[in-house]
This record gives structure tokens, C-alpha cells and sequence, in this order.
């Protein structure tokens, strides 16, 4: 087993062509660190809907620019496969560690396999890229982004001509092509040959997001920014500035890319201590409102002053916030979100009459509704202009959210007052998530198990009155690995996530409120049966 170990490891030292990753082999190699080679040489980052996602470092199992290479030349020979022998493959880039080299050897596999190939100018948010796909007609976009992953890790997102993420088969099909690289030197990767775009691509970007604003709203809502250490700085003060929003107070120390994220412990809006730094600036500054973009911009988080305290509204509230401000400027059109997101959006489709959809977890599946005209997922992502982005979009959604909070402003009113107007019209909907990040992902399929073996019948005391396995499918959804429980006035949805190491359990309850009068009370009420509903589900899944 050891010697078969390091031949595997000195063969992929042999075909290595990154000097760093390189050297860090050949020093555990010549350490004979069997435990640190196992794990690195224990099968391949899989390619999956996702694209590929895991920790920087040399062999299969981490990303590095061999593994890069493989998934470029497999996505191009299933493009090749599909009919696409000379098409443009479009390909943007983070500010992470290895971001630059992976997009170049992805241009210089494209160039090689007899596709053209086109390079984003410099490292932008990832709906630059999405953006780009459609616009230049390519057939095939490919983002170097691991979004809000740790500083550590860096990933690989794939979109066909459509421009929408990859989903099943064309995820298998392309994994199959990976599979069947036996070597990188059969990989023709020349030193030039394909496009790095100028300016034009971006500018168009943002003649669109115009797009998603009324020609004659107010703009006075004055806002705090930060880009998380990421790359949405420049393009959000740029389509701010041409909206003639306020410009926004930035959040100094994260403003500028910093692949080390040296501020925050995970850099997502959602996880604690992110935004503190963002609420130490509108203490100071005292804004309407925050706006926090993740790393890669496609996600948008938002934050308000509630008393004397500012608070992060959750996704869903964001995601309400927004339809209802679609509606109210007469917006036609599919309203879509995924089935872990709040139910309140359906209820608001249905009193505007408006078609609504419920799709799989993912924008890869939500930008694919017929005739969308708005989707959200709960965990801040947001599409506001599918015809311009068919993917979630940070900087359309920040334009849109603060359209609304100057509407508001002009009439006296903030967020929070359209939040309650909301819960007294459609019921009080109040969300939640148990959110189990493991090292051990035995932990995850065992409780995913326990749950399908031993069902609960009850949760905080409410029936369930229906017990769905999300394995088999639905009328409406394909299968997915995931459990959902309907109780009376609750819902639960229980699933692995797709991108980090983390089982996440999804819970909404619905209070109904007859007045505003009614609204303390009913928000007492969630916060009790939804803090009950987490003990519960907790016991039932061993976790």
C-alpha cells in the first residue's frame, strides 16, 4: 500500500506543471507522510453540479492547476462531442489564491482543443461572467470562483450557452470526459492564442443594470458597503454611480480583494462576526441601510437598523422584500425560488397573479423556469434581470433593495415597516436553519439515515402531516437527497449541502397576525416553535 502510494504521488509529480504544488509534494513524498498522501490520493475531486470545489494543494484531491487542466479538457472534448468544435468558451476569475493561473490554463486548453477562448480582463463578480456568456454568444462560460468558501479553498463553475449553470446530465457527461484524461502531457495547452477582453464586456454589464431600476424612482437611500475582501467593490460603485444613488460609505478595511480574507473567520455575510466591521461603520456613519456582497458578488446580504441595533434580514425577508416591490411596479412574469426558501413568495405571486415555481436547491435549476422574471434562494442570493444574468446577481439585487429603501424613505417608512405590512397581509413567516457543519461526513449520512429509518410524527408539538423523501422525487422536482416534513402551520426540509462540509436543516413557520397590533405577539410565537422545532429535529436526527 505504501509503495503503491508514492508511485501514485510520483507519477502525478512527473506530470505536475506548477512549480509550488510541485515542491510541496515532492517534500511530503520524500517525508514518506503517508497519512497527508492518503488523503490527498484517496480518488478525485468530483465534478458535480457544483463544478469542482475543495482546499488549494497538490494531488487529485485538492485544486490545483493539474486538476484544472483535466476539467478543462474534459468540458471542451464534451463540447466538441456536442457539436461545438469552434465555439467561444467565455471565462471569468476571483481575486483567490491561483484564480489568474487556473483561468489561463483554462484559455490555453480551450486554444488547444480548437475552441476559442476569451478571458475576462481582470478578476470581477461572477455575474460579469454569467453576464458575458449570452452577450458574446458563447457556448460555454467557465467562473475560477469558491465563492464565500475559507481562504483555502478555491473552485471551478461551469455554464453551457444558455447561461446558466450546468445541471444533470450535462454535470455526468463532462465528468465522464475528465475520467478519461490518462495523461496531461496528451493535453495541448499553447503559451497564446486566445482573447483577453478589454472593457466593452463590463460596460455592457452595466448599461443593464439600469435595467432593474423604475426610470423615475428616488434614490436618496444612502448606503454602507462592503466587498468582504472580495472583487464587487469597483462594479457596485459603478453601477451605484450611474443609478445616482448616494455613493456608499465603504467598509475601509474590506474594500479591496484579499485572497487571505485577514478580517473575517469565513468570509460570508451569513456567519457570525462577518458584518461587524459593516456595523461599526453605520454605528459612525449612521446609513439607511447596509449592503454586504460576498467574495464573488453574486450574493447580496442586507442589514437595518431595528431600535437602536443593526440586524441582518435573512434571505427570505430580503427575498420578500423584493417581489413585493416587483409587484408594486407591475412586474409580470414566473416568481421562483428553491423549495428550502420561504413560502411567503408563493403567497405573494398568488395575490398578484402571478405564476410561481418552486425548483430544486441551486440557481443552476432556478434561472431555468420558463418565463422567470424573479427568483431568490434564501441563503442572499437574488436574480433580478434574467434576461441580462441568469444566475444570482449581488450588484443588481444591492440596486434593486436600495430603490425600494428610498421609496420607503420618501414616504417615511423603512424595510422593516414593508416587512410587517407583509406579515399582517400573508401571515407572519419566520425562518430559521440548523446548520451542522462536521470533519466527519459519516455524521451527515448517519443523520440523514436515523431520520429515514426512524421518521419524527411530531415537531414543537405540531403534527406532520406529511412525510416526503425527496430521493424519489416529486410531480414537480427531480430527485434530490433531501427529507420534507409538512406540519401543521410549519414546514422542515433536511439535506446535505452541495458545497461545504455542513448538514442543513430549513424551517418556516406561519403565524397568522389579524393586525399590526397582533405583530409583537406573533413574532414571539415563531421564535418559540421555531427554537422548539431545532431541539426537536436535533433529538430526531442524532446530531
Amino acid at each position: 500500500m505504501h509503495d503503491d502510494l508514492i508511485a501514485k504521488a510520483s507519477a502525478w509529480l512527473a506530470e505536475d506543471p506548477d512549480p509550488e504544488t510541485r515542491d510541496e509534494l515532492a517534500k511530503l513524498i520524500e517525508a514518506g507522510d503517508v497519512t497527508e498522501l492518503s488523503a490527498r490520493f484517496s480518488g478525485t475531486l468530483q465534478f458535480g453540479t457544483a463544478g469542482l470545489r475543495g482546499e488549494l494543494g497538490a494531488g487529485p484531491m485538492r485544486m490545483n492547476r493539474s486538476v484544472v487542466i483535466r476539467a478543462a479538457a474534459g468540458l471542451a472534448a464534451y463540447l466538441k462531442k456536442n457539436g461545438q468544435t469552434d465555439g467561444l468558451v467565455v471565462i471569468g476569475y476571483d481575486a483567490r489564491h491561483k484564480s489568474a493561473d487556473f483561468a489561463r490554463d483554462t484559455a490555453a486548453v480551450m486554444t488547444g482543443a480548437g475552441l476559442r477562448a476569451a478571458v475576462l480582463p481582470r478578476p470581477l463578480p461572477t455575474p460579469v461572467l454569467a453576464f458575458a456568456i449570452r452577450h458574446l454568444g458563447a457556448v460555454a462560460g467557465v467562473e475560477v470562483t469558491a465563492s464565500h468558501n475559507p481562504p483555502r479553498d478555491n473552485g471551478y463553475k461551469v455554464y453551457l450557452g444558455d447561461g446558466s449553470q450546468i445541471v444533470p446530465p450535462a454535470d455526468a457527461e463532462i465528468a465522464a470526459e475528465i475520467d478519461a484524461i490518462v495523461s496531461l502531457n496528451d493535453v495541448p495547452r499553447p503559451d497564446a492564442g486566445w482573447e483577453t477582453l478589454d472593457d466593452a464586456v463590463l460596460d455592457a454589464y452595466l448599461a443593464r443594470t439600469d435595467a432593474v431600476l423604475a426610470p423615475d424612482s428616488p434614490r436618496t437611500a444612502r448606503t454602507v458597503y462592503t466587498a468582504m475582501h472580495g472583487v464587487g467593490k469597483d462594479v457596485l460603485l459603478a453601477a451605484f454611480a450611474r443609478a445616482g444613488f448616494p455613493e456608499p460609505v465603504l467598509v475601509a478595511e474590506q474594500a479591496d480583494p484579499d485572497p487571505d480574507f485577514p478580517t473575517v473567520a469565513f468570509p460570508n455575510p451569513e456567519e457570525p462576526g462577518a458584518m461587524d466591521l459593516a456595523f461599526a461603520q453605520a454605528r459612525a456613519t449612521d446609513p439607511d441601510l447596509i449592503i454586504a456582497n460576498d467574495p464573488d458578488a453574486d450574493r447580496c446580504a442586507v442589514a437595518v437598523k431595528d431600535g437602536d441595533a443593526w440586524r441582518m434580514l435573512r434571505g427570505d425577508e430580503v427575498g420578500a422584500l423584493l417581489a413585493a416591490h416587483l409587484v408594486a411596479r407591475g412586474a409580470t412574469g414566473t416568481f421562483a425560488e428553491s423549495i428550502v426558501s420561504s413560502s411567503l413568495l408563493g403567497r405573494i405571486a398568488e395575490k398578484a397573479n402571478l405564476p410561481y415555481e418552486e425548483t430544486l436547491t441551486g440557481f443552476k435549476w432556478i434561472a431555468r423556469v420558463d418565463g422567470l422574471r424573479y427568483g431568490y434562494e434564501e441563503a442572499l442570493g437574488y436574480c433580478v434581470d434574467p434576461e441580462g444574468v441568469r444566475d444570482k446577481d449581488g450588484i443588481t439585487a444591492a440596486l434593486l433593495i436600495t430603490e425600494l429603501a428610498s421609496a420607503l424613505k420618501e414616504q417615511n417608512r423603512t424595510l422593516l415597516d414593508l416587512l410587517d405590512d407583509l406579515a399582517v397581509e400573508h401571515g407572519l413567516h419566520g425562518t430559521d436553519q440548523l446548520s451542522v457543519r462536521v470533519q466527519d461526513l459519516s455524521v451527515i449520512s448517519d443523520a440523514m439515515r436515523r431520520l429515514r429509518e426512524q421518521p419524527p410524527t411530531e415537531l414543537a408539538g405540531l403534527a406532520i402531516t406529511r412525510a416526503e423523501d425527496l430521493t424519489q422525487g416529486t410531480d414537480k422536482l427531480p430527485p434530490t437527497d433531501g427529507l420534507r416534513y409538512t406540519l401543521d402551520g410549519a414546514r422542515v426540509i433536511v439535506r446535505p449541502s452541495g458545497t461545504e462540509p455542513k448538514l442543513k436543516c430549513y424551517l418556516e413557520v406561519v403565524v397568522p397576525v389579524a393586525d399590526h397590533a397582533g405583530l409583537p405577539a406573533a413574532h414571539a410565537r415563531a421564535v418559540d416553535l421555531l427554537a422548539a422545532i431545532k431541539r426537536d429535529l436535533s433529538a430526531a436526527a442524532g446530531i
